[in-house]
């Protein structure tokens, strides 16, 4: 009975050392921590006592050595970026450019990165390179030009964007002008423009409407006064023309008052010879 209790105090004893042996290997794993996961749109650089390593790891689980290896986890989605820039204009005039840039990292490069410039490349890298681009670009337009060769302007700050960052392993996935801000002067001085411009172009719409006009009443006259010639004409060959006219329109009454002996006439002969004629 007393080896029945011993045997059964004995094998209670080992559960308890197999459950405390692996409560503390669990202790120990969550301590060491050796597996990494990398989720979606980001890689892991891998750095060995410090030193940055040429291994990335992709999106998944991954295994590292427990104390001598560290990972660190890159975002390599794109991102946004709104940046206002001033600078002067190739006629000298104040211009803020704001403008907004998307990007992203180099997934198979975020190492040299890391190790090259480190995590604050935003501040380091791309602010600046937006600032020069900006100012190299606007110099080579008046402020009105910017204005009107709007996309023209946009393709020179990509351009020079584009070689600025790609180099440091940042890649330009879009890129647009937001807007313009000139001084107060200037933008007072180009909506005067711009009413006066208005102003001329309805003038010049007032001025070839009249002149339309003007042509079609001098058509219309013209038109008008050779019809009258052409009448004039056919009369003078045709003089019995007015009586037989002056017959057609006669309601066959006579003046109700004559004058002396007088009565009216007709040479209706003429106007009968003319009818058979």
């Amino acid at each position: 009975m007393a080896e029945a209790s011993s045997s059964s105090a004995s094998g209670a004893i080992k559960v308890v050392k197999w459950v405390a042996a692996v409560f503390i290997v669990l202790i120990i794993i969550t301590w060491l921590n050796p597996f990494v996961t990398i989720g979606p749109g980001e890689r892991g650089v891998v750095t060995r006592l410090g030193a940055v390593q040429d291994r990335i790891m992709g999106e998944g689980l991954h295994f590292r050595v427990p104390v001598i290896e560290k990972v660190m986890t890159i975002d390599v989605k794109t991102h946004k970026i709104e940046v206002v820039a001033p600078s002067y204009s190739k006629d000298l005039q104040n211009v803020d450019t704001k403008i907004a840039l998307n990007y992203h990292l180099d997934p198979q490069s975020v190492h040299r990165l890391i190790q090259k410039i480190g995590i604050d490349y935003e501040v380091r890298i791309i602010s600046p390179a937006i600032q020069e681009s900006v100012k190299a670009a606007t110099a080579k337009f008046t402020a009105a030009e910017l204005v009107s060769e709007r996309s023209k302007v946009k393709e020179d700050i990509k351009s020079i964007l584009v070689s600025r960052l790609h180099p440091n392993f940042i890649e330009v996935d879009d890129f647009s002008i937001v807007d313009f801000t000139f001084a107060e002067s200037f933008e007072r001085a180009i909506d005067e423009k711009q009413v006066a411009e208005q102003n001329a172009l309805k003038a010049q719409n007032d001025l070839r409407r009249i002149q339309v006009e003007a042509e079609q009443r001098i058509a219309q006259a013209t038109a008008e006064a050779e019809a009258i010639r052409i009448q004039s004409e056919a009369l003078k060959q045709n003089q019995g023309l007015i009586q037989l006219e002056a017959v057609k329109k006669w309601n066959g009454a006579l003046p109700g008052i004559m004058l002396g002996n007088t009565m009216p006439f007709m040479d209706m002969g003429r106007f009968v010879n003319s009818g058979q004629q």
